[in-house]
């Protein structure tokens, strides 16, 4: 029924692009998450062997109060203030609402939600961070700075994390008509090589990398042809030969189900979005159909929150 807007979107180079550059933050928290999880769980075992007293249990069910742990038992408060030795911008707002402070001292990733951005206090386990959490993680624990490979000790982290990555990915993912020009792609590619520089021992970054410059490389316009013919001679390696028609509409739904979370976290917690930025928002939803359908309970969440007082 819908199908005339899905050509007419994927066939747009610039949207290709915003979907092609949201696959490889994919890719690389892939390539992350091992790594990570491997030093998280260090960091909490090292924590645990220096501090007696957080390895002793909560003693009242402490839980956030909005993004505040107030009154929290003895054991939650060490845990507490332990973690905000452990942050380099602890002068920042710390998402205390992303952890259950309860399992603080039997998991290590409820530790590490800590140092991350907003809205992770339902994720559980290495794989299902994106690249964003993984990435602020870096930047704010000062583990990592000790224990990373040696390039990343050599140089300002804070530069190249938040001045690089970090702030790709977000003009990628506040790109309110999705699109990003071959220009943007290219720094963005030359971003990413140089972050991946800095984990050349981790393997799975290995991989991530060479995944990232095929997916850069890619003409998924090839593939959206395969609405209709899924074959194509100009698929030359096993990473692209795995991407079809369906895959591309699946990254698209995935990248656009993140990016309306994202807008309904900060209408409800910030009012950070602008009215225009809503309004083209609802053009580009309305001008596609077959979105508008597929994500109307989001959109209409984002409505009544922009009509709230």
């Amino acid at each position: 029924m819908f199908h005339e807007h899905m050509r007419a979107r994927l066939s747009n180079k610039e949207y290709l692009n915003w979907i092609k550059a949201g696959q490889c933050l994919c890719i690389l928290a892939r390539g992350l998450q091992p790594f990570i999880d491997c030093e998280m769980r260090h960091f909490h075992a090292d924590l645990l062997n220096h501090n007696t007293l957080l390895r002793r249990p909560c003693e009242s069910f402490c839980r956030p109060s909005g993004n505040k742990l107030l009154e929290a038992c003895r054991f939650c408060s060490e845990w507490q203030t332990t973690i905000l030795a452990h942050h380099r911008q602890p002068q920042n707002t710390v998402n205390w609402d992303n952890c259950s402070p309860v399992s603080w001292r039997t998991d290590h990733w409820e530790v590490a939600k800590a140092f991350m951005p907003r809205g992770q206090g339902k994720v559980r386990g290495a794989d299902q961070f994106d690249a964003s959490a993984l990435l602020n993680l870096i930047n704010s624990c000062d583990w990592f700075h000790s224990v990373a490979p040696k390039p990343v000790r050599e140089i300002n982290v804070a530069v190249w994390n938040e001045q690089n990555v970090i702030r790709y990915r977000n003009e990628l993912m506040h790109s309110s008509d999705f699109l990003v020009s071959d220009t943007w792609i290219k720094h963005y590619d030359s971003a990413l090589r140089n972050f991946i520089l800095l984990f050349r021992n981790v393997v799975p970054m290995r991989r991530a990398e060479q995944q990232i410059k095929q997916m850069l490389q890619a003409d998924l316009s090839i593939h959206v042809h395969g609405l209709d013919q899924t074959d194509s001679d100009d698929i030359v390696t096993d990473f692209v030969h795995e991407i079809n028609a369906d895959s591309i509409v699946q990254w698209e739904a995935e990248l656009l189900q993140q990016r309306l979370q994202e807008v309904l976290e900060e209408t409800d917690q910030t009012s950070a979005l602008s009215a225009e930025e809503l309004k083209i928002l609802e053009s580009f939803f309305e001008a596609n159909k077959d979105l508008g359908v597929r994500f109307s309970s989001q959109l209409q969440n984002m409505n009544l929150l922009r009509k709230s007082p």
